[in-house]
């Protein structure tokens, strides 16, 4: 039995490991977790729940790069 799930990023599949962590997943993306917010389901997800937060089969993740300037 495959350990591979698949989740939607951004409108596009991706597959990663079963459980694996929301911080685990945005560095295998190349995402820096120090400048994204991250929308789960459907619902903004605070930043002091990512590590605990184990991404299942069908999840939908939208990843917004935050861009300062002036």
């Amino acid at each position: 039995m495959s350990n591979e799930i698949t989740i939607q990023v951004n409108g596009e599949t991706h597959s990663c490991s079963f459980q694996t962590s929301l911080p685990n997943l945005l560095q295998e993306l190349g995402f820096n977790p120090r400048l994204v917010a991250v929308e789960y389901n459907g619902e903004i997800l605070h930043r002091q729940f990512w590590p605990q937060t184990k991404l299942q089969p069908g999840d939908r993740l939208e990843v917004v790069t935050i861009v300062g300037g002036g």
